[in-house]
């Protein structure tokens, strides 16, 4: 979970309000699941957005995409209408496996987050009661699976 502390940390030291959603937030809940990206749900800000660029640009990870911060705000709704984008991807260049997914969908303002210690390290989690919620939205099988496992704790 290297990757994951990492990022929180600078998303600490960059004053980016964050929560972690998608498989690491079942597994921190205590739930068993295995992922590969990290996702993380934020404000829906012009700002954060720029802080969240600036921070991935300090860690050397760059985005999927060839679009900004800038871009991704203000062309946000027209991506996730037309083009079914619902995250802005980053990845580390330098060890490909590091993926990162800034969920576009969801405004962390609609959230309750918990506190989790890893390693020493406070990161914020969505909570229980809403990552349920958002998973039963998406629909998807693998978020069926984490509804199922989330409601057994």
């Amino acid at each position: 979970m290297a990757t994951l502390q990492k990022i929180c940390a600078c998303f600490e030291k960059y004053k980016v309000p964050y929560a972690i959603v998608g498989g690491y937030a079942v597994a921190l809940l205590g739930a068993v699941r295995g992922t590969v990206d990290v996702d993380f749900i934020t404000r829906l800000e012009e700002k954060i957005f720029l802080k969240i660029e600036e921070a991935f640009k300090s860690l050397g990870f760059v985005s999927r995409l060839p679009v900004t911060a800038k871009d991704i705000f203000a062309f946000r709704q027209e991506y996730i209408e037309k083009r079914n984008l619902i995250a802005w991807s980053f990845y580390n260049p330098h060890n490909p496996l590091e993926i990162v997914d800034i969920i576009i969908t969801e405004n962390l303002d609609d959230f309750t987050t918990v506190d989790r210690m890893l390693d020493g390290q406070k990161i914020k989690v969505l909570s229980k009661k809403d990552l349920i919620h958002m998973k039963k939205k998406s629909g998807r099988p693998q978020d069926l699976i984490d509804i199922e496992a989330l409601e057994k704790l």
